[in-house]
């Protein structure tokens, strides 16, 4: 019984793309493993971006410093 973890931060994601995402998954398991779909299990788990963090910084700080960037470029 296959089980896979994704984790995204959450910012905007529908519905329909994570969808998508489990049967894409699902259909990549079934193709190249030769698993199960009916015992293939997918969860998708939202992160908020202030509690995910890389570099010694939140995301929502990363964004924050990258929209800044922008607006002086």
């Amino acid at each position: 019984m296959p089980f896979v973890s994704v984790r995204i931060t959450r910012d905007g994601v529908t519905s329909e793309q994570k969808a998508q995402v489990i049967a894409e998954i699902t259909e990549t398991l079934q193709r190249v493993l030769k698993k199960d779909p009916h015992l293939t299990h997918i969860v998708i788990e939202e992160v908020d971006t202030d509690n995910w963090g890389y570099a010694g910084i939140t995301t929502t700080q990363y964004r924050e410093q990258l929209a800044e960037k922008e607006g002086k470029a």
